[in-house]
This record gives C-alpha cells, structure tokens and sequence, in this order.
C-alpha cells in the first residue's frame, strides 16, 4: 500500500515515514502547501496513494488564541481539501486529533470514550474538533486521538514535554510543572504502529471511525517530569503549580484521559503503560 504521510517533518509523521521505509511518501509545508486546495488536489491525482494519512497540524496552543485565521487554514480548511483528494482517489484518510477535543472535566472523572460528547476549549481544540468533523464526511475514514506526543527523533521545528525537561533541567536545580492535569502521555513508535494497524485493517476487521490511542495509566505532567529526571539521573527538584496559577494564555483540559478499550479489543499492537513507554524511550535514546 503506498501512503501519503502530510505533516512529515513533526515526530509522528517522521516516525510513519520510518516505519514504512519506501511504501511512505512524505510531505510537509515545504512541498506541499495544504491550506492550498487546488494545489493539494494536483499532487493527491499526481501521486494516487492508497491512503493519506494527516499527521500535520498548528498545535502551538498559546499562539493560536491570536493567530486564529491560521490555526483554522490548517485544522481545518486543509482537512477539507485532503477529504476533497480521498473522495477523488476512493482512498482512505487517516485524521489525527487530540484529547484536547475533550476540554471540561467530566463530573465523575473516568476515561473519555469515543462516543462522549466533545467539549472543545480554545482555538487550537475547537479548530481540531472542526478538523475531525470535516474528515468524517468521507465515508473512509479514520480518526485517531491520541494525548502527549514524544519521540526520541524529533524535527528541530518540532519539540515535546521530555525533551523540554531535559533541557531546562540541564540549567536548573528546580522547576515549576502543572499538577493538576491529568492525562496519558504517549510514545510516539507505539502509536505509529497502531495507525498502521488500524490503517491496515480498516474496512475489514476494523470500522471506520473514531478511535482512541495511547499509552496506558494516567498521571499529572509534574509526575511524568518527576519520572523524566528519575529515568535520566537527573538531580532536579519538582515543585507543584496550578493550571491556574501558571496562566497560559489557552485554556487546557484538566482531565484528558483517552478511555483505549475499541482500540484494545481489535487486538492491534500492545501499547504499553506510560512510564514502561518512558522507559522504552529512554532505553532508544541509549542505543542510539
């Protein structure tokens, strides 16, 4: 199957691409301009892959509350055009999205599942949101949430939670990390093996839909960058802070837990809990 992997320089389009060695051909905004939707339709007809798959996206939270227009031509306008492209081809489009769909806390807090109603907070969630929607009038179509993306190659214009941490822990013997967030952060290999599988199967032994896809358990970002600096042997001391005391600009979803049991049941590739997920990453790292 020959695919078309947009978003091709972030940590999951690059990882797909790796996975698939030849079968991938990846784009970015270097080749290919999204928001541009006779352009996007040319090279879809050029290239007639058998599946896109959308890893790209304007994920800078903060700066979409004032760059708004943008924010929109890519979570949205540009997953118009690929679903224009995919009804052309008769092909598959994978959409990738967030928990961030999910942004008030549910009354009772337990995993979100695929079917409980969105409650987008902010540009960036509420353009995602829209972008899902758009992606499933095709009828072949897959969306994947998922939560907390890190990779241990990682494109210099992308960057994620460890490798944050690592750096400012570098230069610092104490840091300030939000405790009352919970959510389930994921290793980027792990999920690029499930939308494969899910991408794969999909038609067959896996409808199409909504799917929720992350590493297992849940924790707090201050307990992740405790584990970080454990795993690192790193001497840094982690004080607790507020979402609200530490003030930034977008709202974020106080509870985020992506509920994985579709995923689970289709019997794809194991994701494992998060901090054997952190370990594996740091254990990647020192092989090289």
């Amino acid at each position: 199957m020959s695919i078309v992997v947009t978003g091709a320089y972030g940590q999951l389009g690059g990882e797909l691409c790796r996975q698939l060695g030849d079968r991938a051909t990846g784009l970015d905004i270097d080749s290919l301009d999204l928001t541009d939707g006779r352009a996007v339709l040319e090279r879809m007809l050029a290239l007639r892959p058998e599946a896109i798959v959308n890893c790209a996206a304007y994920t800078q939270v903060d700066k979409a509350e004032e760059d708004s227009e943008k924010c929109r031509a890519v979570n949205v306008a540009a997953v118009e055009h690929l679903v224009r492209a995919c009804g052309e081809l008769d092909c598959p489009l994978v959409q990738i999205s967030t928990d961030y769909v999910f942004g008030t806390a549910p009354a009772s807090p337990r995993p979100w599942r695929e079917d409980d109603p969105p409650s987008p907070q902010g540009v960036y969630a509420r353009t995602k949101f829209e972008g899902e929607r758009a992606a499933a009038r095709h009828p072949k179509h897959l969306i994947v949430r998922t939560c907390g993306l890190y990779a241990r190659r990682c494109d210099r214009r992308a960057s994620n939670f460890v490798r944050t941490m690592l750096r400012l822990g570098g230069t610092r013997s104490e840091l300030r990390v939000v405790d009352d967030q919970r959510c389930t952060p994921t290793y980027v290999p792990h999920l690029a093996r499930a939308v494969l599988f899910l991408l794969g199967q999909a038609g067959a032994t896996v409808p199409w839909g909504t799917y929720h896809v992350t590493n297992g358990g849940e924790t707090t970002w201050r307990e992740f960058a405790v584990e970080i600096f454990r795993l690192a042997e790193m001497r840094v001391a982690v004080r607790p802070i507020g979402t609200a005391e530490y003030g930034a600009p977008a709202p974020r979803p106080l509870y985020s837990v992506l509920d994985t049991g579709a995923y689970r049941r289709l019997g794809g590739p194991p994701m494992p809990d998060w901090k054997a997920a952190l370990a594996e990453f740091f254990c990647d790292a020192a092989s090289g």
